[in-house]
């Protein structure tokens, strides 16, 4: 392995469509990580991962230690879940996630012990991350590690990540593709890893490679993060490509940051391994790291908590399954002007209607928008200016698809290809019309998947 720091490539591809709304990670860009203390109870969702749901492995009143296996699952497309603090198992409990979707939860009484916040921020992404070894390692205990540790995609789909590695001889992977654009508004929790913890995130992203045969490891970065993009170059060798993307949202969408990052085109209704790569986010690289080299689990993650609406941005290290309540606190509180609450960031981010929803392995950030962000116009009818269309990264007809979902024309639905929109909004963000597109064709994939299915 070349000993050399390297160099940042330029993309060899584009997409078409995006947008360019305003920025705001000024709000939480320079803020380090901080730990959030355990609060007095954890819920811990037993479906927050894409694929089957978990089942309770312990019984309540069981006292267990923090990392402790909770709940797991037969299932091959399934994570298991740990325990982020020490404590006692109450009896299970339900929750309303973002979403919408009520899940069962097993809560948890956090006991008066804990680790203390330096410790959990050393062991997650501090200390030496070995660079040679990894072709010791074979690639079937590198996926056994990373199932074992209840990894899922932490940009925000949560597909677990032991599936993505698993080699599958009839489409063999060439490319492994950390994505670390982070092109939603606000957010800056994996610009935040990238800077402070870069060591880890490359030597997950190496296991990565190992497991899933690939022998290109190229590392995305959209070009407004160069502090980010230099701490990569600094500490990664020849064998990791550092590439600077442009700034253009959705940049962070799969099908996006392959095309530009490989110059290949991901199908409709296809995965990025159909075209030999494997896509992970530069946080679930740095969890991969510590699952395989010091045997620890997912129980932890960084979210932003931002937005003109909060008293304090910051970047938290928070354990999964407590409250988005105890983020807020941990802020200073909401600020008079606060109008709305958004789980993740304004563009593809849930309205939070309950502060008191657990935070999950998929979640990425707290936006609090003031009463004047969130100000409208009132709908009007369409004026067929094509805006949406040009602005669509998948070449759909967001009109169409929310024309369609809106009279519940599922054939129409079909042949637009409905359930191939990502749900960026770009449609919605460039509507003069104040049009709800994405949130139609949101609801109108449950609908039809509950009616007609795909």
């Amino acid at each position: 392995m070349s000993s050399e720091s390297s160099t940042v490539l330029s993309p060899p591809g584009r997409f078409a469509g995006g947008v360019h709304p305003p920025e705001h990670k000024e709000l939480a860009r320079h803020a380090a990580i901080e730990v959030l203390p355990p609060p007095a109870e954890l819920a811990l969702p037993l479906l927050m991962h894409t694929g089957a749901p978990c089942q309770p492995v312990v019984q309540p009143r069981a006292e267990v230690v923090y990392g402790a296996l909770l709940a797991d699952s037969d299932a091959f497309v399934s994570a298991p879940i740990h325990a982020p603090a020490a404590g006692v198992v109450q009896r299970e409990g339900v929750a309303t996630l973002p979403n919408a979707r009520h899940v069962k939860t097993i809560p948890l009484k956090v006991g008066p012990h804990q680790m203390a916040a330096e410790e959990l921020m050393a062991d997650m992404f501090g200390g030496e991350w070995p660079e040679d070894g990894i072709a010791d390692v074979a690639p079937e205990e590198i996926v056994k590690a990373v199932r074992a540790a209840g990894i899922v995609g932490q940009g925000g789909a949560a597909f677990p990540t032991h599936v993505k590695l698993a080699r599958n001889p009839k489409k063999p992977v060439d490319t492994i593709l950390v994505n670390g654009c982070e092109c939603e508004p606000y957010l800056t929790a994996d610009y935040r890893v990238m800077v402070e913890a870069p060591a880890p995130v490359i030597s997950g992203a190496r296991l990565a490679a190992r497991a899933a045969g690939a022998a290109t490891i190229i590392i995305a970065v959209e070009d407004n993060k160069p502090e980010a993009i230099e701490a990569l170059r600094a500490a990664a060798a020849g064998d990791v490509k550092i590439m600077s993307v442009p700034t253009r949202y959705p940049m962070g969408g799969e099908k996006q940051t392959v095309r530009v990052a490989t110059g290949r085109t991901i199908p409709t209704g296809g995965l990025p391994l159909d075209v030999g790569v494997v896509v992970i986010n530069v946080e679930t690289a740095a969890a991969i790291a510590r699952a395989v080299w010091r045997k620890k689990p997912l129980t932890h993650r960084v979210v932003t908590v931002t937005g003109g609406g909060i008293a304090q941005p910051k970047n938290i290290l928070a354990p999964i399954g407590c409250r988005y309540a105890d983020l807020v606190a941990f802020c200073g509180g909401l600020k008079p002007e606060a109008g709305r609450a958004i789980a993740g960031g304004p563009m593809m981010g849930f309205a939070l209607g309950d502060f008191n929803a657990p935070v999950t392995k998929g979640t990425s950030g707290l936006t609090v928008l003031t009463a004047e962000d969130v100000r409208r116009a009132a709908e009007t009818p369409c004026v067929r200016c094509g805006r949406c269309v040009e602005a669509c990264p998948l070449d759909l007809m967001p009109t169409r698809l929310a024309l369609a979902a809106r009279h519940k024309d599922w054939n129409l639905a079909k042949r637009h290809h409905l359930m191939a929109c990502m749900e960026c909004g770009c449609c919605a963000y460039v509507c003069p019309a104040a049009i709800p597109l994405v949130q139609l064709i949101r609801m109108g994939k449950v609908q039809m998947m509950k009616e007609v299915g795909k």
